[in-house]
């Protein structure tokens, strides 16, 4: 027999209820995070649909994130996770660990691998700064054009002067530490990458990732860079998936949507939102802990490797930049942020 497909309004929440929780999440958020009150195993906070008996309510909640579920009974009474907050519901997350980047699998664990070096570079092969492992091709991007006074800025007309591969901060500068103009591998040096033969770019801007104490002080948003390339080198279109053809604003990007990527370890894969406007703890190794905010969460879809894909609609609207995740869930930047902090056109259309 046929296994039933999970219909995705169970998982929707009313938009005026989806509201309204944002808003105590905006009251409770740094309160509930705060390093000196914050409970064991919590690493963050989202909004979401409840879960009961292992299957979404449609009910708005706020999402407790944690590394592990405990048992009420082994827990002392001070670290139990409220049933309310801000007068509204809690729900609890299991997200174990989340990380950005992680090491990549080789092709020798498995043959789906994107590892090959590929001219001109579609979306989701491997790429990476000239000294980290490797990461994903998320797409090829150009400057935002003019488009004259339009709320929210639209494509313009013109001509882009230069052309850029869009991926993560962690994999194109090397989680801050590389230099603008540094050499840029397809595919990365963890597989076989050598410069100067595979350089098909140079770091040319990113966002820095604030890892400073406190953390509550942290405004993290992003983890994105360009690497400048020439246009005969680049591709627009995402391997398997195909060309982007509209992005989608984060107040449209909503709890239930299905979704798809494609990268560099895991090739192709789908997915569903399953909370949105997380604020989380990501674990960048070496002891640097970064707290991003405004953030999606979907059902696990990626491994080490895959950090820069791009996770769009299952019609090809643009919708997240991967960048994190761990054995149970993706995380995502929203494109909208992702768009307006590195100055940069994914596509054409706002298509909400």
């Amino acid at each position: 027999m046929a296994k039933k497909v999970e219909s995705a309004n169970i998982w929707m929440i009313k938009e005026k209820d989806a509201e309204a929780t944002l808003v105590a999440h905006r009251a409770e958020v740094d309160k509930f995070l705060h390093p000196d009150k914050i409970l064991p195993n919590v690493v963050g906070m989202a909004v979401g649909a409840k879960v009961t008996d292992g299957k979404p309510t449609g009910e708005s909640a706020l999402i407790v994130l944690v590394t592990q579920k405990l048992e009420k009974s082994i827990l002392p009474a001070g670290a139990i996770i409220p049933e309310e907050l801000g007068g509204h519901k809690t729900d609890v997350m299991a997200i174990g660990i989340p990380m950005a980047g992680g090491e990549p699998k080789s092709e020798a664990f498995s043959p789906l691998v994107l590892n090959n070096r590929v001219r001109p570079a579609k979306g989701g092969y491997s790429v990476g700064h000239k000294d980290i492992t490797a990461g994903t091709i998320a797409t090829g991007v150009y400057d935002t054009l003019p488009g004259g006074k339009v709320s929210p800025p639209v494509h313009g007309i013109g001509m882009p002067p230069k052309y850029y591969i869009l991926s993560n901060n962690h994999v194109l500068a090397a989680s801050n530490a590389g230099q603008i103009g540094d050499e840029v591998l397809q595919p990365g040096a963890f597989d076989g990458g050598k410069d100067p033969e595979d350089r098909i770019g140079t770091l040319f801007r990113f966002v820095p990732i604030d890892f400073s104490e406190p953390r509550e002080s942290q405004n993290n948003t992003v983890d994105c860079a360009l690497a400048l390339v020439e246009f005969s080198n680049i591709d627009r279109e995402i391997y398997w998936s195909g060309e982007v053809r509209g992005w989608k604003q984060k107040n449209f990007v909503k709890v239930g949507d299905l979704v798809k990527k494609t990268g560099r370890t895991t090739a192709f894969t789908t997915g569903r939102i399953t909370a949105v406007n997380a604020t989380v703890d990501i674990n960048y190794g070496q002891d640097k802990v970064a707290r991003f905010k405004d953030q999606i969460i979907t059902t696990s879809m990626s491994e080490g490797g895959d950090s820069g894909s791009l996770i769009t609609t299952l019609d090809n609207v643009a919708v997240g930049l991967l960048f994190a995740g761990s054995s149970t869930v993706t995380i995502a930047n929203q494109i909208e942020n992702v768009r307006a902090l590195l100055k940069v056109e994914v596509a054409e259309q706002v298509i909400n």
